[in-house]
Parts: structure tokens; C-alpha cells; sequence
């Protein structure tokens, strides 16, 4: 028996054939390991897919399928366990070193720019928030240069107003 399947039903079998009974006797309690592992049942079906994926790579290599898949995905785990050390060391430093910000804008001007129509308020976030020219602008919300600075001058009005009115 070659990892819990017949040597002479391997033998008999296509690779196609013999890879889906390794993966109807294997994948659940493999996926099932690595969950444990990981403690993520995605990342764990992620993990049991690719140590069969590297398996069918180096298929007429490998002779113990069932420990190349569990070694294989042993390997995965720890390969994930150290990225998320990684990232949790860069984390730890990004937050150490990146100094606390405001806001760019005050939050009641933000509230003016939303009660703008949409026609007038697009153009407005895309100019003075995203920083995108006429130009850019124009192409993202496929009007014509001439419309979108018209709708800026109709929306710097339309703010001018609503500030005059507010107390």
C-alpha cells in the first residue's frame, strides 16, 4: 500500500484517477490538520490545496504521497506563521514611528461638500480631496473639461452660499 491506497489500484489508474482518490482519501482530515494548526478554516483549505498542488507538480517523484502532503503543508503553516510574526514586528514599528494625524479637513466642511447635488459633489471630492485635475477628473466621470469647471464654479458658489447662511 503506498499512503492508504493499493499499489496495484495506483497502478491501474491514470494520474488524473489516482490523484482524485488520493484527494477524496486525503484532503478533509489534511484541510482539517491545518486548521487546527492555523486556527483559520480558509486559510486552512488554502493550505491543504496547495500542498496538492505541489504534489501533482512533482507527481512521478514523489513514492509517499499522503507524508509529502503533510510534510508539504507543515511547511506551509510554518512559512505562514512566520509572515504573520513578520508583520506583526512591522506593525509594532509602524506604530512606534508613524506620528498621530488630523484630519485634512475640518469635519463640518466635509458635511457642506455632502449636502452638495451629486453632479456638484463628484467633481468636488475628486478635485480638492483626491487631488485630480480637470483633466483626470473629466476622463474618470466621462463629461467634458468645460462641464466639470462649471460644475466646480457652481459648487464653490453653492458652498459660498450655504457658509453666508450658516451661523
Amino acid at each position: 500500500m503506498t499512503a492508504g491506497v493499493p499499489r496495484a489500484l495506483t497502478a491501474s489508474l491514470t494520474r488524473d484517477e489516482a490523484a482524485r482518490v488520493l484527494w477524496n482519501l486525503h484532503y478533509a482530515p489534511l484541510a482539517g490538520w491545518c486548521a487546527a494548526l492555523v486556527g483559520d478554516r480558509d486559510a486552512a483549505h488554502d493550505i491543504a490545496s496547495e500542498a496538492f498542488t505541489r504534489l501533482l507538480s512533482r507527481w512521478l517523484t514523489v513514492h509517499d504521497p499522503k507524508g509529502y502532503l503533510y510534510v508539504t503543508a507543515t511547511n506551509l503553516v510554518r512559512d505562514r506563521w512566520r509572515r504573520e510574526q513578520r508583520d506583526r514586528r512591522l506593525q509594532e514599528r509602524l506604530e512606534q514611528t508613524t506620528p498621530t494625524t488630523t484630519p485634512a479637513t475640518d469635519p463640518w466642511l466635509r458635511d457642506l461638500v455632502e449636502r452638495l447635488p451629486d453632479r456638484m459633489r463628484a467633481p468636488v471630492l475628486l478635485y480638492y480631496y483626491a487631488d485630480l485635475s480637470v483633466g483626470e477628473i473629466a476622463r474618470a466621470l466621462h463629461r467634458p473639461e468645460g462641464s466639470i469647471k462649471r460644475l466646480l464654479h457652481d459648487a464653490r458658489k453653492s458652498l459660498h452660499a450655504m457658509l453666508e447662511v450658516e451661523p
